[in-house]
């Protein structure tokens, strides 16, 4: 046949030769004349088999080996000899014609390699994997003739040379030095150099040696050259992986051909002069392998010389030996097709994902060549699972895999081939079922603009968890979206088990399909869930959205596959534009597509039509439907195994690319098709039958039970056939059970390929150990059925029955016996004497014999551990009342004793029931127990027993149907019972028993004590309808703050509006709302981070108005806060309410409310005209951002609250009132503070351009496209006027004072140290008990642990000084005196914060000539005169020097 790519394509399917139950590890041609369709191979079974490839059966085997085959070869001279060798250094050669063999043992190592000689019959080479190369003459036992040593490590290959004879070259001289130079070209012939033949060897030592085999020695050694392989040098040094692997082409003595570093081939010339005697085979870029090559093969076609490759990238390619290049390349697989994904943005190319631990890269529009596949290996360590495209990135590739790893590949750059993938240090814990990439949710989502990827990549795996990866940081955390989800929707349940995920082309719905069979409904980006469809009840398999060019309506259609075999299309375009708060529940469908048997694996839109489906399924088969019609429209039936992929060429709409798991890609035609509809459950069957041909694994073993009864076992094959069928085709994950086995299989070698008329890339359907093992013969049931009936029932007079089964002359004995017995009877005496040592008579004489029998039978069952028959001949004695007291004692009552109870008497029955009872309560079987005091009425007794035994339920069941309503021990029974289910976490259930004991308070307090949303909500509504105004307005309370964090102002209100005394709190809230609103609206990067979509009301607002009036409006309409009395009372009703100081760790939720708390007070300041206590709430919003560490807060407050600064404000304040004219002079302090950083941090363009001058122009256009924005809101000609008014930071006196503040927080921290040293230092003493030691130990201690603050401190930042240490006295002298001084600062100053004047000195003189020059010296001033601490010193030296 021609070589694909030529015109002409191979129709012929692979011919598949199927026996072995193990990896091959050896295969052999017979190369005799007349027998070329002969072939062996090897296995780790154990076994070698001999096969006729035209009937493609074995004709032969053996299993000679008691070890692991590791090298094979037929004789090319011998026509019937098969040599082979196993990994201990057995080497057999069976003849097969006679089936006769020789078993050699020439070294005890581990054999790599063999090969017969091709001039020689009896000469075979064996290479080891220790580097040693041995040959030995099979005609003579143990006859060894050469060991050639040379090599150290293992021998991958050898080669005998083609042409006879040991002709010297002059290139051979290098290693022949006694032998004279002989002239170039001229060949010397003596008796040696006939005999003789070269031998070749390739090793993992990186070297091929040419032997000798008259001499024994190596006659040249040739070292692999470090070539620069297409995609990157190798570094010498660095050693790689190699498979060394040669051939010496038939008739060329000089040529050898061998394989090299990462996939390329070399061809040597041995008569080369000089170093450089190689070759490199594929002069094009794209022409070598991309892996390492495993075998070499020539043969003569026509007038050219061909030479085959086979590699570990699985291509086997052609190379033409006259000119060096490659003519065709043929692709192959080797697992399973899990995923194909073709590229949105290079159209044609398709990736397909393999269980070989490969990518392949095909372009499907070559025209040159139909096999144009790139392969991609590295760092994939397991089966490829999913793959995905970049919808706009062209060669970004990301892939999954089964040990769950997800990485992204560069497929365009071509140079780079073998460049491996970025990998995401996030791995899941099972297999990657799916791969999308969509736009970023939170907290990717959250950055600036530029900031963050324009797509992200989202995977799904088998335990059920989607990741997001940023693509740009695949080495950062990956986020699981599922915390996304719980916080937008407020979810606390358990959320279910993802298994698909899939975005809308548009990007603005995701699906998530789940293990409940549940589809979920998300909406970009915060993803709030719209709807859940609830119609498949099984594992989601695949989702799939409509393509976007089209009808609108069409582009909200979904379709979806599960576990069970029916297909559901939703239109889900209702749902989108539905204005529902809450998500909806969909079960109805919009379309349903029944027809397939087996559960769904992929599902495809075609891109060319409207409404067009195709879908691949477990039964063997593809259908496309028309979705809209619900009509099936073709049927593919073309793999030999079950389908897992499918995906609709992009470029032809008659084509669909479909994977499975016979290992091969089809590409067919969707009009060539001539079903149309897929088969109705034999085709599975079919398909299962098909497998069942094949040997089961290990047969061996299974042989042995199938000769005992074969008649048996044969019908309950189809049965068995069909039920495994069935449990294969139900599987729960997407990746069979019997995947796993295919480990040898899936090896590095690659199985032999072919391809077929329908396009497709094919690798022999191998299925050895996909067939189930048939479960136990069925013979071994009727042998129980048939003892059981044979069996008889056990005899109640054993003792007597088997008396009367003695001799005959015994029997006769008794017959007098009983004759006296009656004789004596009549005479009026007593017979028992008669009878002693004869007890079993006693069933022929009088009662008193017959008890005494009855009690030996009794004693007999008894010692035998048969108690019930004891008890049943007692019952027949009617002696119940002593059996009820022995099985009482015994523990051994049952309810049929206890039934039977009732004939010895009331108070026996009542006694044997209590007795019951105490043995039931020692089974721990309570409850029964119970039931049976209740029959004989101790009701009490039996709730008693529940209760102590924790059986409430069961407990309060009885107590309410058997005693009064108001019987106390109801209400004690509800209490216990809430006290457990309280301790136990279950607060409504608690809650549920304190209301049945009406307790409703209780019931209050421990709902409440879940602290959630709804529990909250729920505890105020039931304290408001128990009377408990005051708890439910505090629950309330708490209820709108959890609201709040969420975000849902609407939610809030709603709790908050039922209380008149929260009339405050609600007015609290609602400016939190507007100022959160307006926070977002000003700077969305940052206020809109969290990743709960904001619940705000539809309020009418007036945005003209100043912020306060805004609000004031508001409170106006909504709140209906009409009067002054009203806004005073809310005042009144806040100002109560104190809020701790904030810090660094408050979290920014929390910081916001209580800035919201402080600006309400202002704004019900402002609008009663109380200017005074207005300033101080301002301020107080302003310093507690400031304390929180939250500057641009700070600043975004300042610009909101006084967008023109403190002016106007300092005009209404009492001039008289200096605590407000402080005040105000402080938040003047703030301002200026953020508005001096918004002035350092915003240059003037033309300063931040020569800023710029050093950097590179991608820098230098990134930061003026983010400046320019900054920028343009501040005027250059404003600046200067603007640093003038920052001149209200630089106070001499707050200097001081802060200064001093800073003294007295060092010398605290330094003395609260030390009395920690103290305590320790004493309790060390106290354990030691040394009191008389106490005192001088305290004082060293002091001198010598209060330095380690300062020691560490001076290690860090000021290695050149040396602080002394410092004593208690000297600290506590030191402090004093900067109290005195603290003291000595007005108290004005002290009353409210200011910003850092030193900090505010050191931006001044950052900002440099910008500034005013005598700006510029008082700030200067300032540092020097103030600037002592350590860190202000350091800061300022490069001003200073």
């Amino acid at each position: 046949p021609t070589a694909p790519g030529q015109g002409e394509k191979l129709t012929r399917r692979p011919r598949e030769l199927i026996g072995h139950t193990e990896r091959i590890s050896g295969f052999a041609f017979c190369h005799s004349p007349g027998q070329s369709s002969l072939c062996a191979s090897s296995s780790d079974d154990g076994s070698i088999k001999i096969w006729d490839t035209e009937a493609l059966a074995p004709v032969g085997g053996y299993s000679l080996h008691q070890n692991a085959i590791s090298a094979l070869h037929w004789s090319p001279l011998v026509k019937d000899l098969i040599v082979s060798g196993d990994e201990k250094g057995v080497i057999v050669c069976y003849w097969n014609n006679r089936s006769d063999s020789q078993q050699f043992f020439p070294e005890p190592r581990t054999i790599f390699c063999l090969t017969c000689s091709p001039h020689h019959e009896n000469l075979v080479a064996i290479g080891y994997k220790d580097g040693m190369v041995v040959i030995i003459d099979i005609s003579r036992k143990r006859e060894v003739l050469h060991r050639l040593r040379g090599h150290d490590d293992e021998i991958h290959c050898l080669a005998w040379c083609p042409v006879p004879g040991e002709e010297k070259l002059p290139a051979w001289q290098d290693e022949l030095q006694e032998e004279g130079r002989l002239p170039n070209g001229e060949l010397t012939q003596d008796t040696t150099t006939k005999k003789g033949c070269y031998l070749a060897s390739g090793s993992k030592d990186q070297t091929i040696r040419i032997w000798s085999c008259t001499r024994g020695r190596s006659v040249m050694t040739l070292k692999l050259p470090p070539t620069k392989r297409r995609g990157g040098a190798v570094d010498p040094a660095v050693k790689e992986r190699i498979w060394l692997t040669l051939h010496w082409p038939s008739g060329r003595s000089t040529e050898i051909v061998s394989s090299c570093f990462g996939g390329e081939l070399l061809l040597w010339d041995l008569a080369q002069a000089g170093k450089r005697k190689w070759m490199l085979l594929g002069s094009s870029d794209g022409q070598n392998h991309s892996r390492i090559v495993f075998n070499l093969s020539s043969v003569k076609s026509q007038d050219k010389e061909l030479l085959f490759s086979i590699s570990m990238d699985r291509d086997v390619k052609c190379w033409d030996l006259s000119t060096l290049d490659c003519c065709w390349t043929m692709p192959s697989l080797g697992g399973f097709v899990y995923s194909l994904a073709f590229s949105p943005v290079d159209t044609g190319c398709l990736a397909i994902g393999v269980g070989d631990s490969m990518i392949r890269v095909w372009n499907t529009l070559s025209m040159n060549n139909i096999y144009d596949v790139k392969t991609f290996w590295q760092s994939i360590k397991s089966k490829v699972t999913a793959l995905s495209w970049h919808p706009t990135k062209e060669g970004c590739l990301a892939f999954g895999t089964d040990d769950g790893k997800v990485g992204i590949f560069d497929t365009f750059s071509g140079s780079t081939k073998n460049k491996p993938p970025q990998i995401s240090s996030t791995y899941h814990k099972k297999t990657v079922y799916t791969l999308a990439w969509g736009p970023p949710t939170p907290p990717l989502s959250s950055g600036g603009e530029g900031e963050q990827p324009s797509v992200t990549l989202y995977s799904c795996a088998g335990e059920g968890i989607v990741f997001q990866h940023n693509p740009w940081k695949l080495n950062g955390e990956a986020n699981d979206i599922n915390k996304v989800i719980r916080d937008t929707n407020s979810i606390r349940h358990k959320l279910p088990a993802r298994t698909e995920i899939s975005w809308k082309p548009d990007g603005k719905l995701l699906a998530l399909g789940n293990e409940d069979g549940s589809i979920e409904i998300f909406q970009a980006p915060d993803l709030k869930l719209l709807c859940t469809i609830q119609q498949h009840h099984k594992l989601i398999n695949a989702i799939r959205w409509h393509h976007e060019h089209g009808s609108q309506e069409l582009s909200y259609l979904i379709a979806s596959g599960s576990i069970n075999a029916t297909i559901y299309v939703h239109n889900l375009k209702s749902v989108v534009e539905s204005t529902s708060e809450s998500p909806l529940t969909i079960t109805e469908p919009f379309r349903t597509l029944a027809g397939h048997t087996a559960k769904i694996t992929s599902l495809s839109w075609s891109p060319h039509h409207e409404g067009r489906l195709v879908s691949a399924c477990y039964d063997g088969t593809a259908q496309v439907w028309d979705v809209m019609k619900e009509e099936p429209l073709c049927n593919y039936r073309g793999h030999q195994g079950r389908l897992l992929s499918v995906q609709w060429s992009p470029v032809d709409s008659d084509s669909v690319y479909t994977g499975a798991d016979d290992f091969s890609v089809h590409k067919w035609h969707i009009s060539k098709q001539e079903h149309t509809r897929p088969p109705q459950g034999k085709k599975s069957i079919e398909l299962e039958k098909k497998r069942s041909m094949q040997p089961k694994v290990k047969t061996k073993k299974k042989k042995k039970p199938v000769g005992k009864s074969p008649a048996k076992q044969d019908p309950s094959d189809p049965m068995n056939g069909d039920e495994s069928m069935k449990e294969v085709l139900v599987e729960e994950n997407g990746v069979s059970d019997h995947e796993g086995e295919k480990e040898a299989q899936e090896a590095e070698l690659p199985h032999k390929v072919s391809t077929t008329g329908n396009n497709q890339i094919i690798l022999p359907f191998v299925t050895q150990k996909t067939i189930p093992v048939k479960k136990d013969s069925p013979k071994e049931k009727p042998t129980p059925d048939a003892s059981l009936k044979k069996r008889k029932p056990r005899s109640i007079l054993p003792f007597s029955t088997s008396m009367d089964h003695r001799s005959k002359d015994e029997l006769h004995q008794d017959c007098l016996r009983l004759a006296t017995c009656l004789k004596n009877k009549d005479n009026n005496e007593d017979v028992s004497p008669d009878l002693k040592g004869c007890i079993h008579l006693g069933l022929f004489t009088d009662r008193a014999s017959l008890h005494k029998m009855i009690d030996v039978e009794g004693k007999h069952h008894l010692e035998n551990g048969h108690p019930d028959l004891f008890q049943q001949l007692m019952l027949w004695k009617g002696d119940m009342k002593g059996v009820l007291q022995a099985a009482a004692e015994r523990g051994e009552l049952t309810d049929q004793l206890v039934a039977i109870s009732p004939m010895v008497g009331y108070q026996a029955w009542v006694w044997t029931v209590e007795a019951f009872a105490k043995q039931l309560c020692f089974q721990e079987q309570y409850v029964k127990a119970a039931s049976h005091l209740l029959s004989i009425h101790k009701v009490y007794e039996a709730v008693e027993l529940l209760r102590v035994n924790h059986f409430y339920r069961e407990a309060i069941v009885i107590a309410k149907a058997r005693l009064r309503p108001e019987d106390p021990i109801l209400k004690d029974l509800y209490t216990s019972w809430a006290a457990l289910l309280e301790k136990d976490g279950h607060y409504s259930m608690a809650a549920k028993c304190y209301l049945g004991a009406s307790s409703p308070y209780d019931a209050v307090k421990v709902l409440a004590k879940k602290g959630d949303v709804t529990s909250l909500k729920t505890a105020a509504e039931l304290a408001l309808l128990s009377g408990e105004e005051k708890l439910s307005a505090t629950l309330s309370f708490r209820c709108a703050q959890d609201l709040l964090l969420s975000r849902n102002w609407v939610g809030a209100q709603e709790v908050l509006q039922q209380h008149k005394t929260l009339f405050g709190q609600r007015l609290v809230f609602c400016l939190n709302e507007l100022l959160c609103k307006c926070l977002s609206e000003r700077n969305p990067c940052v206020w809109r981070s969290s990743p709960v979509p904001p619940c705000y009301h539809s309020w009418e607002l007036n945005r003209e108005l100043s912020f306060f009036d805004m609000v004031i409006e508001v409170w106006q309409k909504i709140m209906c806060m009409d009067t002054t009395e009203q806004a005073t009372c809310a005042w009144e009703q806040l100002r109560s309410v104190e809020h701790p100081p904030s810090t660094n760790n408050t979290p920014p939720k929390q910081v916001l409310f209580h800035i919201s708390h402080d600006l309400t007070l202002a704004a019900l300041s402002y609008h009663t005209a109380t200017w005074d206590e207005a300033v101080k709430s301002i301020l107080g919003a302003v310093a507690r951002s400031y304390d929180a560490g939250n500057f641009t807060l700070m600043q975004e407050i300042c610009r909101i609250i006084l967008p023109e600064g403190c002016g106007n404000l300092r005009h209404k304040l009492d001039s008289t009132n200096s605590q407000s004219m402080d005040a105000c002079r402080s938040l003047e302090g703030f301002v200026a503070y953020g508005l001096l950083y918004d002035l350092w941090w915003n240059p003037p363009k033309d300063t931040l351009v020569l800023q710029k001058a050093g950097l590179d122009p991608i820098q230098v256009c990134t930061c003026e496209t983010e400046s320019t924005s900054r920028t343009s809101s501040i005027d250059l000609v404003d600046r200067q006027s603007k640093l003038n008014g920052c001149k209200v930071l630089l106070s001499e006196e707050m200097a001081a004072l802060q200064n001093t503040q800073r003294d007295i927080a060092e010398v605290q921290q330094i003395l609260a140290e030390m009395i920690r040293q103290h305590q320790q230092q004493r309790n060390d003493l106290q354990e030691n008990a040394n009191g008389s030691t106490q005192e001088s130990n305290l004082q060293q201690s002091s001198e010598t642990e209060s330095d380690k603050p300062h020691s560490d401190s001076n290690q860090m930042n000021c290695k050149d000084e040396v602080k002394e240490p410092i004593t208690l006295p000297e600290l506590t002298k030191q402090l004093l005196k900067a109290k005195q001084k603290l003291a000595e600062f007005p108290d004005n100053l002290k009353v409210f914060p200011f910003p850092d004047v030193l900090e505010c000195c050191l931006v001044l003189l950052h900002i440099g000539s910008q500034c005013a020059p005598e700006l510029q010296e008082e700030a200067s001033a300032l540092l020097r005169k103030h600037g002592s601490a350590h860190m202000y010193s350091r800061a300022g030296r490069r001003f200073f020097t």
